[in-house]
């Protein structure tokens, strides 16, 4: 071939050390297309081997090609590739740990029949359920890279230099003999973003309803000497008795949660545990919260939605107020507003925010990465502004 950059899908699967059959069934897949078809050729380049190379390595990990295809994009940006790799390594180490959890459940179980001649069904239960978890670590990995993309974008582009972590922390005023209690702790950015504020004897519970968000949590804060527990916990089903918290943290949670009023739910069992006194902060949006975005896919394709559910009517800014005094007096809400917006001058940061939202965009998006990249340039000018309206509620017990 005269030009040294394309090879042929022999030449492409023999480089890659996988049959030419495989890239066939890639390419018949949508998986793998080729760079270029010339003379009948199918010419694939450098760049489709990052592709391969997600595409094999979460095969491994146990993803169906249904899965892979909506997980991948066919592009070698850097940023992309290295968010990627950075996410891979940590699913190949929960992979490990749990492959770890049950090669030990396995001699447990077979120590257990030597010992005694029979069976211990517990022994197999655990067993199952451990061999059982590749689901969840699944779904831990796509959730892990839609928080991390959507975090990204606010801290590269934020009008706000003070940032939306260390604005929450401050208007907790956590002091050294608190008893605080964070629910839906995400991957733990809450903490890692105020390493040097955290009081030595504040003693704070970190949880959420994600096994994998826990451990993103604590791997990320492994460094911290604060006194910290990490538990999964239920926000509907709080496990701690009447009155044991000075405060209560909820950063975009309350609104994924049935607040009705007429029966237990999350805010009836933060007001329980809460001390006379104390504070419930916990943050929403409004309906002007970053519709520069939705504004933008739907005039590309006016099929997207990227996201199903209005969350800011289930709990928002306009509402909060009136959800939360159904528990708290009226005259001990406060509302506090963020001031910010986003000006973002790069396109890739903004289509991996825009991949990791909650509805059909995939879908529409991922077989026209290419179509769209390009259409996101041409409205990107000297910067593309996107409204924030966002802030909290500080609710006194």
């Amino acid at each position: 071939m005269e030009d040294k950059n394309y090879y042929t899908s022999g030449q492409f699967a023999k480089m890659a050390n996988v049959s030419t059959r495989t890239i066939r069934f890639y390419d018949q897949k949508g998986l793998l297309k080729p760079s270029r078809i010339e003379n009948g050729s199918r010419l694939y380049t450098d760049a489709d081997f990052a592709r391969l190379q997600q595409i094999i390595l979460l095969k491994y990990l146990g993803f169906s090609l249904e899965e892979i295809k909506n997980m991948t994009i066919g592009d070698s940006d850097y940023h992309i590739l290295l968010n990627s790799l950075e996410l891979q390594s940590r699913l190949i180490e929960d992979k490990l740990a749990q492959m770890q959890l049950v090669a030990g459940a396995i001699k447990e179980t077979s120590a257990a029949i030597r010992s005694k001649g029979e069976v211990n069904w517990d022994h197999m239960l655990n067993l199952i359920h451990l061999t059982n978890m590749e689901s969840s670590l699944k779904s831990q990995y796509i959730n892990a890279s839609n928080i991390s993309a959507r975090i990204k974008l606010h801290n590269l582009y934020s009008n706000n230099k003070e940032g939306w972590f260390p604005w929450i922390y401050k208007q907790c005023h956590i002091k050294s003999d608190m008893k605080v209690l964070e629910l839906g702790c995400g991957n733990g950015s809450l903490w890692t973003s105020n390493t040097t504020k955290i009081p030595a004897g504040a003693d704070i519970t970190i949880s959420d309803l994600s096994n994998g968000m826990l451990r993103d949590a604590k791997r990320n804060m492994k460094t911290l000497s604060a006194s910290m527990h990490f538990k999964k916990i239920d926000a509907t089903n709080i496990p701690f008795e009447d009155n044991s918290f000075d405060l209560c943290i909820a950063n975009h949670l309350l609104f994924y949660l049935d607040l009705n009023a007429k029966k237990k739910n999350a805010l009836a069992e933060i007001y329980r545990i809460l001390k006379p006194g104390g504070k419930l902060v916990c943050s929403t949006y409004g309906s002007n919260h970053m519709k520069e975005i939705s504004d933008l896919v739907t005039s590309f394709d006016n099929r997207i939605r990227l996201s199903s559910d209005k969350l800011y009517e289930n709990f928002g800014l306009d509402n909060g107020k009136e959800i939360l005094s159904h528990f708290f007096k009226k005259n001990k809400i406060e509302k506090k507003l963020y001031d910010d917006f986003l000006l973002v001058d790069s396109v890739e940061p903004l289509i991996e925010y825009i991949l990791s939202c909650h509805g059909n965009q995939n879908e529409y998006l991922l077989d026209r990465y290419s179509d769209f990249k390009a259409f996101v340039t041409s409205k990107m000018g000297t910067g593309f502004k996107i409204t924030k309206e966002s802030g909290i509620f500080i609710c006194t017990k």
